[in-house]
């Protein structure tokens, strides 16, 4: 278990000289955020004009029409979310063979496997759909197992998208692949993914903790044009947090993979 202890904390220094190297590609996880933002507008707009919202017009049970709506929205939220994850592992994978990617490169690559995504997206989607179901059908119990399921399922899935960019191979194959993985990197996946969890859940506690310190402060002043500016600054750092958070994230997957399939750390 030692060993698999200093290869994640390789593995994540590994990621970390890419972020550093690639500042840039941090971009990708906020334009993912912003296409997200714009989608949930993209339905949640026209469901609330037509009274979707409304329990007195749809009843306490969603209809099938609802449900259909449910899973389009998930399929489409999922398909953002992995597009620009498959651009930021693309090109975290050419900084690994030493070149110097952009954010354009990224893209291309995620274009290149449109089709893919989309299928992967689907799966993903109907996963997660069939859990949620579950879970609010079952006790306290079946709700832990279906938590589990779902825990499962992430950690299994957690190479999908390297093995997208890397193999010319469809959406169930890839996820066939990821699962094998697991069998060799489920030690490095499970710690990579906890520390970096609880690196930056200490850093968003230093966040609010520093906040709170600077709104007591700027409290005393009066100025209300200070107050602004301090949760102006809060709220980009904020940002800057989450979208370093989930370019690690990615960019540990990519590092895993070639670590799996390499095993070169």
């Amino acid at each position: 278990m030692s060993g698999r202890f200093s290869r994640s904390l390789e593995l994540a220094k590994a990621s970390w000289s890419v972020v550093r190297a690639d500042k840039e590609l941090m971009i990708l996880p906020v334009l993912s955020v912003l296409a997200l933002l714009v989608l949930v507008g993209s339905f949640a707009l026209p469901l609330a004009a037509l009274g979707a919202f409304n329990p007195e017009e749809t009843g306490p049970e969603p209809g099938p029409g609802a449900w259909i709506v449910g899973f389009a929205f998930y399929v489409v939220a999922y398909f953002i979310g992995i597009f620009f994850n498959t651009a930021l592992v693309g090109a975290a994978m050419i900084r690994m063979d030493g070149g110097n990617p952009t954010v354009g490169d990224g893209l291309r690559i995620a274009w290149a496997r449109v089709g893919r995504i989309f299928g992967y997206a689907c799966i993903a989607a109907t996963v997660g759909v069939l859990l949620r179901m579950l879970e609010e059908r079952v006790g306290w119990l079946g709700s832990l197992v279906v938590k589990l399921i779902g825990i499962g399922w992430a950690l299994a899935s957690f190479l999908v998208v390297p093995v997208l960019v890397t193999r010319d191979v469809g959406p169930v194959q890839a996820v066939k692949e990821s699962a094998g993985l697991l069998r060799e990197t489920w030690g490095e996946n499970i710690i990579g993914g906890v520390g970096l969890s609880l690196a930056f859940a200490l850093a968003y506690v230093a966040l609010a903790v520093a906040f709170g310190a600077a709104v007591l402060l700027v409290a005393q002043t009066n100025v209300p044009a200070l107050f602004a500016l301090v949760v102006l600054v809060a709220v980009v750092a904020a940002v800057v947090l989450a979208a370093l958070q989930a370019t690690m994230q990615g960019i540990y997957s990519a590092a895993l993979y070639r670590y799996a399939t390499s095993h070169d750390a």
